[in-house]
């Protein structure tokens, strides 16, 4: 093996990272007539009023960017909020930087002005939501007595505790005036149309970006669950806790649920998805000369049991060449967790590459990528790490241990040394996370058909 797997690998990655670009997905999935704005097979009628645009997350400025090249000049107002600026800008709309993943004044300003625009919207006018990853901190706007510094608190101790996104998205939808349909809300009487970039395994609409035009099906009391299963309850600020329990008093109003009649004059419209950049990567290895075999978009759970369930497929293919035999590309997509027990960095995609090539125990004929598409692996400036054989041997050679550095949850400092690390910077997109499998060859003994 040579870099020349760890280039393979990459351009599989690279394959999917093109495809899911949200400003290419905007202009291949919407259509503009001279009536209406036809999406998914169905029309919404062009206003009489202004067109009003609003939207947060990792992928805003991309879907922004498309929406322009549609609608041209037609654009009367707008104001989006993304983790950092990067040109090229649309120009109709309003771009805020603000914080991410731990909101902090930036956000509140910003998600003040997404919150005038809303309201100032009328029943004539179409409001178009541009929603992805990274929106619940983004469009951050926290009821009265909840204190900032006691939010991103909760929101790291969430991070760290190995609660899925929903689990983390069900109790921030609780916090922000934003969230859980209430843009939605707060737009009426407008008609709302929203395009939706899902980071969300199984796109489940309402958990995307905290659902802040779809209907919100869970409740304080299932919220609160979430705290006492990871053990967060007696850690969270007073102010936190009071909020909760005024909310399971019912002294503070459910967020809409489904069935709302708020939500008549509400479209929302799945564009873009991890299967969507699994596809592409699928097609890259094939044609460089791999069979691919795409094993899931909805893998989750704990990383390492994840690395477990792909070393049986990788030992499966290189003894017995099924269920497909190599030259092989294995693809999978999906969003994993890590449970932070060491003092190290990393993030989920750096561990699961550790944690794979230490259970096969060695890559002769195997090189491993797992990156996150957004670009950001944990709380690290690499958004995941590419192995082969060559870099775990110079490991060994260096003395480098990765038991060590799995129990210590160090796997960014593993892979620094080794230049194995992948960066990509800030992506503009985020759907999940996307792992390649390059298998060149076959432990199979000649006759061996077993």
């Amino acid at each position: 093996m040579s870099s020349t797997s760890r280039a393979r690998a990459r351009e599989v990655f690279a394959a999917a990272l093109k495809a899911a670009d949200p400003a290419a997905a905007v202009v291949s999935r919407v259509r503009i007539g001279k009536k209406t704005i036809v999406i998914g097979g169905r029309s919404v009628p062009l206003p009489s009023g202004g067109i009003i645009v609003l939207g947060a997350g990792k992928a805003a400025a991309g879907l922004a960017r498309g929406l322009e090249k549609l609608l041209k000049d037609r654009i009367a107002d707008g104001a989006i909020v993304v983790p950092e600026v990067s040109s090229p800008l649309p120009r109709t709309v309003r771009v805020y930087a603000a914080g991410h993943p731990h909101p902090d004044s930036r956000n509140l300003r910003a998600a003040r002005e997404v919150l005038r625009i809303a309201e100032s919207a009328g029943p004539d006018d179409l409001v178009i939501c541009l929603i992805s990853g990274g929106g619940s901190s983004l469009l951050f706007l926290p009821h009265e007595g909840v204190g900032l510094r006691e939010v991103r608190r909760l929101n790291t101790l969430l991070l760290k505790s190995g609660a899925s996104i929903r689990e983390i998205n069900a109790v921030r939808k609780r916090l922000s005036r934003l969230g859980a349909g209430r843009l939605a809300r707060t737009a009426r009487p407008a008609r709302v149309l929203s395009l939706i970039v899902s980071d969300v395994v199984g796109d489940e609409i309402a958990a995307v970006a905290s659902g802040p035009t779809s209907p919100d099906p869970v409740t304080f009391r299932e919220a609160r669950q979430v705290l006492v299963r990871y053990g967060l309850n007696g850690k969270i600020g007073s102010g936190l806790r009071r909020y909760f329990q005024r909310g399971l008093k019912g002294k503070v109003p459910e967020t809409p649920k489904p069935g709302d009649r708020i939500f008549r004059r509400v479209e929302n419209h799945l564009i873009l998805d991890n299967r969507r950049a699994l596809s592409a990567a699928g097609a890259e290895a094939k044609r460089l000369g791999y069979r691919p075999l795409l094993l899931s978009s909805t893998i989750e759970g704990d990383t390492r049991q994840a690395a477990l369930f792909h070393a049986a497929v990788v030992r499966e293919i290189l003894t017995s060449g099924r269920p497909v035999s190599p030259p092989a590309g294995l693809i999978s997509g999906g969003e994993t967790t890590v449970e932070v027990k060491g003092k190290g960095r990393g993030g989920r995609n750096q561990e699961f590459v550790l944690a794979l090539a230490a259970e096969l125990g060695g890559l002769d004929g195997v090189t491993i990528l797992s990156a996150g598409t957004d670009g950001i692996d944990g709380p690290t400036d690499a958004a995941g790490a590419v192995l082969d054989a060559a870099l775990w041997k110079r490991a060994a050679g260096l003395g480098i241990d990765p038991k060590k550095y799995l129990g210590n949850n160090d796997s960014y400092n593993f892979f620094r040394p080794l230049g194995a690390l992948l960066k990509t910077g800030p992506t503009g997109t985020n759907v999940n996370d996307v792992r390649v499998i390059l298998i060149d060859k076959s432990s199979r003994r000649p006759g061996n058909n077993c």
